[in-house]
């Protein structure tokens, strides 16, 4: 006898529905058949998966969607545009000699908005610090002390805004393939809250267990470490 217990898989990982699979999925579970839909239940299934994606933006960072940014300094200036798709900031350097021999990075400690208003100076030039991340419509990030170099780059890591949930084109979702369940079991369960009632509490316990376990894998498996951020305190 040859072969493998395993059978004949595929051998292939590129399984990845789009919204639109995924829509008539949700609605099979709430007992509408595909023949039955309109264009409005489209246009409600629609928003409720924008819906669940801006909920899951007030989650833990969504890994997938980290991305590292830069801002060139500029001497004297104090604030800078972030892009508007960020939704939180994780860690941030200050880089000098980019590309150099000498490059170096230096580790920066977000401040609230009341410990940035606490410093009574914020007008003489040095190394930048620290950095308030100023959460508006059209978000800014602040630096102190002002930068006294153009050579220096602040980079940071944002948690970037969920891309749009669209029908159109057979889109997919922009998920990890680890929370396509969870994706789709929340979906069902907003669906049946207005076309399947009865089944909506049922649904939401599904989808609440499923959403625990992809957020448990959507994590850095790596140890806990406690240090004080001392070096903060001194300039190189």
């Amino acid at each position: 006898m040859s072969g493998s217990g395993l059978g004949q898989p595929t051998g292939t990982t590129a399984f990845n529905p789009s919204l639109g699979e995924s829509v008539l999925y949700a609605f099979s579970r709430c007992g509408i058949r595909r023949t039955a839909l309109t264009a409005e239940h489209y246009a409600d299934a629609r928003m409720a998966a924008n819906l669940i994606q801006s909920d899951w933006d007030n989650e833990q960072p969504n890994l997938w969607s980290v991305q590292e940014q830069t801002i060139q300094c500029v001497p004297g200036q104090t604030s800078y545009v972030v892009n508007p798709d960020t939704v939180l900031i994780l860690d941030a350097f200050l880089r000098m000699n980019s590309g150099q021999p000498t490059q170096y990075d230096f580790f920066m400690t977000p401040v609230s908005r009341t410990e940035y208003i606490s410093f009574p100076d914020k007008v003489t030039v040095g190394q930048p610090t620290v950095y308030w991340f100023d959460r508006l419509i059209e978000p800014t990030v602040t630096l102190w002390q002002p930068p006294s170099q153009g050579e220096w780059v602040f980079h940071f890591y944002g948690v970037n805004q969920l891309p749009d949930a669209d029908l159109a084109n057979a889109a997919t979702l922009g998920l990890p393939f680890y929370f396509l369940k969870a994706f789709t079991d929340r979906l069902a369960a907003e669906l049946a809250v207005s076309y399947a009632p009865d089944r909506a509490q049922a649904l939401m316990m599904v989808a609440d267990k499923s959403f625990l376990k992809a957020k448990n894998r959507n994590a850095e498996n790596v140890p806990l470490q406690l240090a004080p951020a001392l070096g903060d305190y001194y300039r190189i």
